[in-house]
């Protein structure tokens, strides 16, 4: 099954919502960070990818239709070239409103993976080294990163194969731009920080359970 959407946002940029509306459309199942959680052994495809050594791509996405989230979004490219035929979205937020929205979960206390000496951890805390210099709180530091990649992608990936695409826009854009049919449904929205925050205290406390 070969990819058909890759998504080239950064975590916080609706790519929950994203994955969710994908797989209403017909595109799931959809790869997103949660996925690499409920994975055994695929954080390890990620840390070889960060130390720069050869991912099987088509084993790690093997019965995914579509992408979205970190770690994936940081391999566009890659991705891009392995499946051709695949379009590519984009999800953007107002930057001020993506630091606040990391600060409160994913580069936050209420992430207790961040800092943990397992392969999550290490993958996360190599995203914060490509994009951010490692400073996960450094609000200058975390837009500048988040801006040079966006225009990256916007300059790399041909017009016709690239959405640049806020959630908040709803289903339309999305839509005509996979050609699929508006669905007769809200527009999901999910994956909140006080979702991402429950979900933490879940993990914390499956992890007290087992200490």
């Amino acid at each position: 099954m070969p990819l058909r959407v890759i998504g080239a946002g950064f975590g916080r940029t609706g790519t929950f919502s994203l994955k969710l509306a994908l797989e209403q459309l017909g595109f799931g199942p959809c790869y997103h960070m949660v996925s690499v959680f409920q994975t055994p052994g695929a954080a390890e495809h990620w840390e070889a990818a960060a130390a720069g050594r050869p991912v099987a791509w088509q084993e790690v996405f093997s019965g995914y239709q579509s992408t979205t989230d970190w770690p994936a979004c940081d391999y566009w490219r890659e991705l891009s070239a392995e499946w051709p035929d695949a379009k590519v979205i984009l999800t953007l937020r107002n930057p001020d409103s993506w630091f606040r929205s990391t600060q409160d979960t994913i580069f936050g206390t209420a992430n207790i993976l961040l800092g943990s000496d397992t392969s999550i951890g290490r993958v996360m805390r190599a995203i914060l080294a490509r994009h951010f210099s490692g400073d996960a709180h450094d609000r200058d530091m975390l837009i500048a990163g988040l801006e040079r990649h966006n225009a990256e992608v916007i300059g790399s990936v041909p017009p016709d194969r690239l959405l640049a695409f806020d959630v908040a826009e709803g289903w339309a854009p999305l839509c005509t731009f996979l050609g699929v049919t508006v669905p007769d449904a809200p527009f999901p929205r999910a994956n909140t920080t006080d979702e991402f925050r429950a979900r933490a205290a879940e993990r914390m406390a499956e992890a007290a359970s087992r200490s």
